[in-house]
């Protein structure tokens, strides 16, 4: 994970104030999650628009155009739920800008999950993010790029715990980051159970399972 924000060009501004309420026109937006959008957001801006009419690099079919949302926090965060639900509402990829200004730790932080549209519900990945950061902070340009796929690959980059190998795709980062996560998981469990198993055979047993599960990480993570 790296802290930065980016410098969006300023012909890409589209500084649009979406009413929270649009989002409760979404079936899929549950009771608990529009609490959270009341409790937990103050405000909701499209404030860029990256798209071959706004900074020249053209579209593909996964990656037409990429948004940019700005949310201003109630609290000292915005929770994924609220970010999931307005990702399922736009038909494009969005990075996401919280900011928080509330709080005694103003700031902001970038996050965004890799997102693939499609017909239906677009799949959505594990959010990235970076940390908070001052308001202030030193912007860095976009990444260079040559198409919008290609840009949206290389915003994300920075966010992910892990480096993309050669010729991957940034979907096949985010399952390999999730089975990351799963087997983490698993690990961890494991580690439990073997401290508190007292037959040696079955520590055996678990220590085995242990070492193969530690080796399916560290070829995932290398």
């Amino acid at each position: 994970m790296t802290d930065l924000l980016y410098r969006w060009p300023e012909a890409a501004k589209f500084g649009k104030r979406v009413p929270k309420e649009k989002f409760y026109e979404h079936g899929t937006v549950s009771t608990a999650v529009r609490e959270k959008f009341i409790t937990e957001v103050q405000r909701i801006t499209w404030a860029y628009k990256l798209a071959e009419t706004t900074i020249n690099l053209p579209g593909t079919s996964a990656v037409p155009e990429v948004q940019v949302f700005t949310i201003d926090s109630k609290t000292d965060d915005v929770s994924e739920a609220v970010l999931s639900a307005i990702d399922k509402a736009i038909p494009f990829p969005i990075i996401f800008e919280v900011t928080r200004s509330l709080t005694e730790r103003p700031g902001v932080r970038m996050v965004a999950a890799h997102k693939q549209i499609g017909a239906g519900t677009p799949k959505l990945s594990a959010y990235y993010s970076t940390g908070w950061q001052p308001g202030d902070v030193t912007r860095q340009p976009l990444p260079t790029a040559i198409t919008l796929a290609t840009l949206y690959a290389a915003l994300l980059q920075p966010l992910t715990p892990l480096a993309a190998r050669p010729g991957e795709e940034m979907s096949e980062v985010a399952d390999r980051l999730a089975a990351v996560r799963k087997l983490e998981r698993e690990v961890a469990s494991l580690e439990r159970k073997l401290r508190a198993e007292p037959q040696l055979n079955r520590k055996v047993e678990l220590r085995r399972t242990l070492k193969t599960k530690q080796h399916e990480l560290t070829e995932l993570v290398e």
